[in-house]
């Protein structure tokens, strides 16, 4: 049986273990060891293991990932999530839709702090979703609003979706953050625009809520400001270079947590549970890239990538149209596997692909974050969709879908525009570098 081969039916076991819900890092592993050991002998695959299980855990940028992760849980249990809600409530509320387009910015405000998109729709959702029941919003309006901006947790940094990429393919953490905030901007306006086009049609989806006053929003902002601070603090630190992604990760922990303890949202009896998620959240994270790394290996000896890249030469289709047909690839593969699964399953096979044909890895990376972001609302997997479920119970699945469906067209829309117009990722880092 030659190496192809063995390759060939190693991604199809990694499949099936997917399917079956073997967790995503343990069957990266599984097939990468025993795929090296089938290729070449026992003292190879051990020898992969160890090594590349030691160098990706002790790397320095690994370390990002609890912090950034650490931030995200104690903002969580602090409440500063409905902070960021209330203000976006008491500055839009008002408007037809508005408690649905105050759901998505304050999913793009809280996602800079999670790097999670569950994480950010099921905080966020506890919130939002009795709110617009209270109010008579439609169930699909309301539950696909919370799905799609939860979403924005793996596009607007920190983001877990990144750190992955940027391990995986040795690009830069930090200009991977700067690239998405322009994008990640663009696709919350493309939500809210999608409220609404819809409310417009339908007024009853989204009726308008009462009205604030200045001094209601001026107290609401107020309560928001730690946390947008925080926001500043880390990715500003980045952008302007005072600081690398894992010091901006520490110092952005560092401010949550002083004041989280300081205005007593949380006490020092709280950090047990936040740091035990914390620790199961990175090990869960820590696991996929040592299976990645596993697994690589193992790709490179079957010869899958240069077999694919020749054959997409020999098609005779251009960048554009190659580029295409991987972005569609990722679309169905969405439909049933996990966005981060997805993600480092391909990338070993699609990134040399992806350079050879002249496209920025940078820019490539929010398109392949991005692609990610429709997976995990489109059906039959899903996952914010089943997080909505869970939030809300007595919604029916179907009506989840239907309303998370104009969200997936403006995504697509995000997509093309970054496909025909690349500064919008590419501009920030470029000034960043400067």
């Amino acid at each position: 049986m030659s190496e192809t081969i063995i390759g060939v039916w190693g991604i199809v076991v990694l499949f099936v273990c997917l399917a079956l819900r073997i967790p995503v890092g343990m069957s990266l592993l599984l097939v990468g060891f025993g795929g090296i050991w089938v290729i070449d002998d026992s003292r190879s695959a051990i020898a992969t293991l160890s090594s590349e299980t030691y160098s990706s855990v002790s790397s320095y940028s690994m370390s990002v990932i609890p912090l950034f992760v650490l931030m995200g849980n104690i903002a969580g249990a602090a409440g500063y999530s409905q902070r960021l809600y209330d203000a976006a409530h008491n500055w839009i509320g008002h408007l037809r839709g508005g408690l649905s387009s105050a759901t998505i910015v304050g999913c793009a405000a809280f996602a800079a702090v999670s790097g999670s998109s569950v994480a950010t729709a099921v905080t966020i959702g506890k919130v939002a979703l009795p709110e617009m029941k209270r109010f008579g919003y439609a169930d699909g309006l309301a539950t696909g609003s919370v799905a799609a901006g939860g979403t924005l947790g793996i596009l607007i940094p920190p983001s877990t979706g990144f750190v992955l990429y940027a391990i995986l393919t040795e690009e830069s953490i930090g200009k991977l953050f700067i690239a998405g905030i322009i994008p990640g901007l663009l696709l919350t306006l493309l939500f809210i625009a999608v409220i609404f086009i819809t409310t417009s049609l339908k007024p009853s989806e989204g009726p308008a809520g009462p009205r604030t006053n200045w001094k209601q929003k001026a107290g609401a902002s107020f309560n928001a400001m730690p946390l947008v601070s925080v926001i500043l603090v880390s990715i500003g630190g980045i952008y302007l270079g005072v600081f690398t992604p894992v010091e901006a990760a520490g110092v952005g922990s560092f401010m949550v947590a002083v004041m989280a303890l300081v205005s007593r949202s949380i006490t020092w009896k709280d950090f047990g549970p936040i740091l035990g998620e914390t620790v199961s959240m990175t090990a869960m994270l820590y696991l996929i890239v040592i299976g990645a790394h596993v697994f690589g290996p193992f790709l490179a000896l079957t010869h899958i990538p240069e077999t694919l890249g020749t054959a997409l030469e020999g098609t005779g289709l251009g960048p554009y149209s190659t580029l295409f047909l991987i972005l569609i690839g990722y679309i169905i593969l969405g439909m049933f596997f996990d966005g981060l699964a997805m993600l480092v399953v391909t990338l070993p096979i699609v990134f040399p692909i992806i350079t050879t044909l002249g496209f920025d890895p940078i820019w490539f990376g929010v398109i392949a974050v991005i692609v990610i972001e429709m997976g995990l609302i489109t059906p039959p997997v899903g996952l914010n969709v089943f997080v909505v479920k869970a939030v809300a119970e007595k919604v029916p699945m179907a009506t989840i879908f239907r309303g998370v469906f104009p969200f997936w067209i403006a995504m697509a829309v995000c997509l093309l525009l970054l496909v025909a117009i690349p500064q919008l990722a590419l501009f920030l880092p470029a000034q960043m570098a400067q």
